[in-house]
């Protein structure tokens, strides 16, 4: 089978305990380098994960000609950066949500990867899981009849120290959790916004810990979501929960994003309640062989252009609508 030569930028924790154990997991990708502004932390990846090369540079990294593609898990506010200097060095690309700090970004570094002839991938991991492919089956076969209510949340726990805890960075409950949110929302909605309000609480950095939306459709369609990062400090703690309402019936679920094993909801009808159960593989070794499938063979990335595009549109929205930008 050929392989595709990645290079990771950064010592993300994400690649720690995501990206990478599903790097492994996948028959086409080829673990060849890692890159991270500490050397001693790269040379440490390189020894825990068999890694060829370690860099102390992104540049270094960048620049070496055999990185066919690059994961990025940076914070959110260097993305833009080194997103466009990988596409530009004609390295494919994926990059961890949310791809960028606005839809203008986002569109700036599509239209970077279109004029290098190079792909670029937002990375949501837990959208390529069979659970979700069943949900939107279930819902586009007319299971539950038009929808038209949503309603999902994401809280997990807060952070003493955290890059996602400072607004120059990126950070905040929106960026971090919202984007998960929106991301299945507008999966599930196939009609354009129309009308977005939402109320945060602060920190005193200025980052929304706890933030609340309500969302109308052209189609009529409406959502909801809640994400915070108030359960505690450190805790891993998080709490879950996805209702999709229809003119048939509705599903529940309280899977958590990006879970795998064995994983279900409930289809409710006027006639009965039945459980969907599904066995769901590491969402990111899902996600790394897609990529690589892009790469090798040419096929559409699974989280497309026009998909990213969309969802930074729906949270600039959402930001306005809480007035992140005023403070």
């Amino acid at each position: 089978m050929q392989k595709v030569k990645w290079g990771i930028l950064g010592t993300a924790n994400v690649a720690r305990w995501g990206t990478i154990p599903g790097m492994k997991q996948s028959p086409s990708c080829e673990l060849y380098a890692i890159a991270g502004r500490n050397p001693e932390k790269a040379e440490s990846y390189k020894r825990d994960y068999g890694f060829e090369k370690a860099y102390g540079s992104y540049d270094e990294l960048i620049n070496d000609p055999d990185v066919q593609a690059i994961y990025i898990p940076l914070p959110n506010d260097l993305h833009l950066k080194w997103v466009k200097a990988a596409l530009q060095s004609g390295k494919h690309v994926l990059c961890e949500k949310p791809l960028a700090l606005n839809a203008n970004e986002a569109k700036e570094m599509f239209q970077t990867a279109k004029d290098c002839g190079v792909y670029l991938m937002e990375a949501y991991a837990y959208l390529h899981s069979p659970y979700v492919e069943s949900l939107r089956n279930d819902v586009k076969s007319g299971l539950i009849g038009d929808v038209d209510y949503i309603d999902t949340a994401f809280v997990t726990q807060g952070y003493k120290e955290d890059f996602r805890l400072h607004k120059e960075h990126g950070g905040g409950a929106m960026y971090d959790l919202g984007c998960y949110c929106t991301t299945m929302i507008l999966s599930l909605i196939d009609s354009e916004p129309v009308f977005v309000s939402g109320s945060a609480e602060y920190s005193d950095l200025d980052v929304d810990l706890n933030t609340a939306a309500i969302i109308r459709f052209k189609n009529g369609a409406r959502a909801s979501f809640n994400v915070g990062m108030i359960l505690g400090e450190n805790t891993n703690s998080r709490f879950d929960r996805l209702f999709i309402h229809g003119s048939k019936g509705s599903i529940r679920s309280d899977v958590e994003y990006n879970q795998e094993g064995k994983v279900s909801y409930k289809v409710f009808s006027k006639e009965r309640v039945s459980e969907n159960t599904i066995s769901v593989p590491h969402n990111y070794s899902l996600e790394i062989e897609q990529f690589s499938r892009c790469i090798l063979y040419g096929e559409k990335p699974f989280v497309t252009p026009e998909f990213s595009i969309k969802n930074a549109e729906l949270m600039d929205m959402v930001f306005d609508a809480i007035g992140f930008y005023k403070r």
